[in-house]
């Protein structure tokens, strides 16, 4: 096979494979397949690294000539469960690259511009640290809410009448047949389109192969600063009528902060695969050419192949805000599977990285999920929600006279690598009393709409 990089600056982006030649596009691990989870940012903590001078580089210095001062990411645990083989040489990339941040607030213009690509009609209102255009007095209207901080985390719910009934036998809609499936992914791109214009992402990479019921996703990858993303997805669902019933993303585009000095996609994928707490784990990647090693036939363990290696972006938080770091993603796949899948791993120099907020070895990050709706029966209230695939969560209520508020809690290990993946999922929780004519309303008192699309999703697997 021969050496030579993917393209004339080694980012990757021409879609070229880690030996030069083009790869099938892969699945994707950053799909959004609900409308409402803006990013779910599954990577977590791992050790802290802090130098005078970066291995990579002659002097420890940027193209600029400034050395960029530390840059606080949780620097992800690698996964020992995994060992890796590549199908050829992997590329150098770029010797140095940028963080890019989120800064600033969100402007009402900003709103008002995705709420008519939407088809809201009501002006944007500032509740705590939202922005928020259309919301019905019962909560089963179409809802738009930004939070006012950048980038802007959207979430948008159209009425359940008007969208995912749509492919319900019992419900007609004006604009498809009951028992109509899914729209095309032509037709779901252009329903999109407006939507994506509104948030600067008119010209990002789009997938729309996800189906789900009666309904399709598209969603877009943007191009930031000249490279591809991972985890910055834009993700619109479209109804079987072909109308926008839900959506999330971000409205704001990260502005481009300090330049670190990275490592090759060869380095970086050995620090994804070392896994010093893991007996057997693998130090380096193994060519296919190569006989048994670390981590052929002789660990026992079949090692993932990665297909194709490209220079981008990641999102992770830094600073605890949201920002795209450069890295390396990497399409693996593992043995037997039909399809690739993408891991992304940060390539900034380890040396000019220390942990933003080192938590106690096995404490587990906890934050509320949205609650996206609800079906009542009896005294079990089921909550609907977005989800990653590696956390364990649970449902509570808190009952009053005229409402019950329900909570959802997300645990997750901040030492665990994750793929950046979402699902929906159901959670029931028991009642003292049968719902009646109690209004629900999430942790953030905002009412959670009745879910009417009639399909059963599964429950979380407790991130085993």
């Amino acid at each position: 096979m021969n050496n030579e990089r993917p393209d004339h600056d080694g980012t990757g982006h021409d879609g070229t494979g880690s030996d030069g030649t083009r790869g099938a596009r892969h699945r994707r691990r950053g799909v959004l397949t609900a409308a409402v989870a803006a990013a779910v940012l599954l990577a977590g903590g791992g050790g802290a690294y802090l130098a005078v001078t970066a291995s990579g580089g002659s002097d420890g210095r940027t193209s600029s000539g400034a050395t960029p001062p530390p840059l606080a990411l949780d620097s992800p645990a690698a996964d020992g469960a995994t060992a890796y083989r590549t199908a050829g040489p992997l590329p150098d990339g770029p010797d140095a690259a940028p963080v890019y941040r989120a800064a600033g607030r969100v402007t009402e213009e900003q709103v008002r511009r995705l709420a008519v690509a939407l088809g809201l009609d009501g002006e944007p209102v500032v509740r705590g640290a939202s922005w928020t255009v259309g919301t019905a007095a019962d909560g089963s209207g179409p809802v738009l809410r930004v939070a006012r901080e950048a980038p802007g985390n959207w979430t948008f719910q159209r009425s359940a009448a008007t969208g995912d009934d749509c492919g319900r036998k019992d419900t007609v809609c004006a604009n498809a047949p009951a028992d109509t499936g899914p729209v095309s992914e032509a037709a779901a791109e252009k329903a999109a389109a407006p939507v994506l214009a509104a948030v600067g992402q008119h010209r990002a990479d789009l997938d729309a192969g996800q189906v789900l019921g009666a309904r399709r996703a598209v969603n877009a990858e943007p191009e930031i600063g000249g490279l591809p993303t991972d985890g910055w997805t834009t993700g619109v669902i479209v109804g079987a009528g072909g109308e926008v019933v839900g959506g999330s993303g971000r409205v704001s585009a990260p502005v481009k902060g300090e330049t670190y000095p990275v490592l090759d996609a060869e380095r970086t994928l050995a620090r994804l695969e070392r896994a010093p707490a893991v007996p057997g784990g693998c130090a380096s990647a193994v060519p296919l050419e190569g006989g048994a090693g670390a981590c052929g036939a002789g660990s026992g363990r079949a090692a993932a192949t990665v297909e194709r290696a490209v220079f981008g972006l990641a999102a992770r938080p830094v600073d605890g805000r949201d920002a795209l770091v450069p890295s390396w993603l990497f399409d693996v796949r593992e043995p037997g599977a039909a399809d690739a899948v993408r891991v992304a791993y940060p390539a900034v120099d380890p040396a000019y990285l220390t942990a933003a907020s080192p938590r106690p070895s096995g404490e587990r990050a906890e934050r509320d999920v949205a609650v996206t709706g609800y079906t009542a029966e009896g005294t079990e209230l089921t909550v609907r929600f977005t989800g990653g695939v590696c956390a364990a969560y649970d449902a509570r209520a808190r009952e009053g006279s005229g409402k019950v508020t329900v909570t959802v809690t997300e645990r997750s290990d901040p030492e665990r690598v994750c793929v950046l993946i979402a699902k929906e999922y159901e959670l029931p929780v028991r009642l003292d009393e049968p719902l009646g004519g109690r209004a629900v309303v999430g942790s953030d008192g905002e009412r959670v709409p009745l879910a009417r699309d009639g399909a059963r999703l599964p429950a979380p697997d407790g991130g085993r």
